[in-house]
């Protein structure tokens, strides 16, 4: 049995949910390590497919695996929003635990024939790594939006998520519930929040009894994610949120050390801006808060 899928059903049985963090660069990487082990907790890190074309697919594969056998710590690595059975399978033999094989902009009957040809391709590769699908319309790009896009019709109806299910044999299923990749301006200082449908939610977890991802969590509030999680989501992605910590943290050290040419010394308030966000959603998440 694949030890993700372990991990993902005890933290369902216990009512928590498992943190995802996309990482583009080692210090974000190291931050999150660092959060989730002093934690005690399992953590999942991703990378989308331009932010492996700047790691290195199987760079950031090495990386992780050896922090895996290291510290014996249950940090797994996602190839987040992969659009191409190519890039699928590189992904799968650089031994990466979990596949996002996000087709979700093609019509539905589209996206599960060519799921379900991934899957079939990318388990024979290694049966045990999972295979996430994505239904739904949540937008692209993690970044600060002026405008909040409109959602509304793409939101993902439960006999939908059971037909997408049952027709590909999906692990994990990425719906569309009230979240948003990216974040808008307002959210960044707090003063506006993202809001959940949870009755969506428990409605899909019961059509499907899937394992359930949230993505486009960055400025969702912490009590709709709460709920969100009783109600059957497994896997939360925050990436947007790490972003803006990221750069805050360089833009401090930057100022702090101003004729500092090491680098390594510079980054050091980015790591711990990004800590400070990936330990809050860390807590949040296996209810340690």
């Amino acid at each position: 049995m694949s030890v993700l899928r372990s991990v993902l059903e005890r933290a369902e049985s216990n009512s928590t949910a498992v943190a995802h963090f996309n990482i583009g660069d080692f210090s974000m990487l190291k931050a999150v390590f660092e959060s989730a082990r002093e934690l005690m907790v399992p953590v999942i890190v991703g990378a989308s497919e331009s932010e492996r074309e700047f790691l290195g697919v199987r760079q950031i594969a090495a990386l992780v695996r050896e922090l895996q056998k290291e510290f014996s710590f249950p940090i797994f690595l996602n190839a987040d929003h992969t659009h191409s059975l190519g890039g699928a399978i590189e992904a799968a033999k650089a031994g990466y635990d979990l596949i996002g094989y996000d087709l979700s902009a093609l019509p539905v009957e589209e996206n599960i024939r060519q799921t379900r040809e991934a899957i079939t391709a990318l388990k024979r590769i290694n049966p045990e790594i999972l295979i996430e699908g994505e239904i739904g319309n949540i937008g692209t790009g993690s970044e600060i939006h002026e405008t909040v896009p409109d959602l509304i019709k793409g939101l993902t109806i439960p006999d939908d998520a059971k037909h997408f299910v049952d027709a590909t044999g999906v692990d994990v299923l990425a719906p569309a519930v009230g979240n948003m990749h990216g974040m808008l301006a307002g959210m960044v200082d707090g003063k506006a929040k993202k809001h959940l449908d949870i009755a969506r939610i428990a409605s899909i977890k019961a059509a499907t009894g899937s394992m359930l991802t949230l993505h486009g969590a960055s400025g969702t509030d912490d009590d709709d994610l709460r709920k969100a999680i009783a109600a059957g989501i497994n896997v939360i992605h925050i990436n947007t949120e790490l972003r803006i910590a990221w750069r805050h943290g360089l833009e401090e050290g930057l100022v702090k050390l101003t004729k500092e040419v090491a680098l390594y010394k510079v980054l050091q308030t980015a790591v711990g801006a990004i800590k400070q966000v990936a330990t809050s959603r860390l807590k949040l998440f296996n209810n340690l808060v």
